[in-house]
């Protein structure tokens, strides 16, 4: 008799355990997927966002090409002062420029592009191939890393924005660009050897037009 009222007890208080912490919940599948994705950084719908809201509007402080090309052909240290975003001392750098140029030659993953400077003709590299780096993301001084704690969500921001160009910019220019085709564009340019990266100087395109 002890024993079953024991039992019964137990069980009794079991019961209640159960009804006040319960070990599993039962929840829609779409609630759980929801519940799942929270935390989750969306980079693609963060870089769409950022491309039209933000990137689209800054054309503005793009600095001039033929002003940007003059000052580094004059002094490259003092174009850098004046117009580049760094992001760390004594590393690489970065252009936000926009100008026009003629195209002089065209390759798989790039076009050569001639702008007058002053009398003379400068070379830019227009970038057409896979885009690497993080020109677009750090060129225009738009994001800031201190913003990200979680690098990694940071790192996939630089990669969305690369496939934004490659998805919306790119196929036009590959396309429709011909030599002696003027080309009117807005770009990033990332510096981390200045003997590569200058001469010329490699530009990613963030909007271009053929004319």
């Amino acid at each position: 008799m002890k024993r079953a009222v024991f039992i019964a007890a137990v069980l009794i208080l079991f019961g209640i355990v159960c009804r006040f912490f319960p070990l599993f919940h039962v929840v829609a599948l779409k609630r759980a997927e929801t519940e799942k994705n929270a935390g989750v950084f969306n980079a693609a719908k963060f870089a769409d966002d950022f491309w039209s809201e933000k990137l689209l509007k800054s054309f503005d402080h793009a600095v001039d090409a033929k002003e940007l090309l003059a000052a580094i052909q004059a002094n490259p240290a003092d174009a850098q002062k004046k117009y580049a975003r760094s992001l760390s001392l004594g590393g690489g750098y970065f252009y936000y420029l926009r100008g026009e140029g003629r195209v002089l030659a065209t390759n798989d993953s790039s076009l050569s592009l001639a702008i007058n400077t002053g009398g003379t003709n400068t070379e830019v590299a227009l970038q057409t191939g896979m885009i690497f780096g993080n020109a677009v993301r750090d060129g225009t001084g738009l994001l800031n890393a201190s913003d990200y704690p979680n690098l990694q969500d940071f790192n996939s921001i630089s990669a969305e924005l690369n496939k934004l160009v490659e998805a919306r910019v790119l196929p036009e220019l590959r396309a429709h660009a011909r030599i002696g085709s003027t080309i009117s564009f807005i770009g990033c340019a990332e510096v981390d050897d200045e003997s590569t990266d200058l001469n010329p100087l490699q530009v990613v395109p963030i909007q271009a037009q053929i004319e």
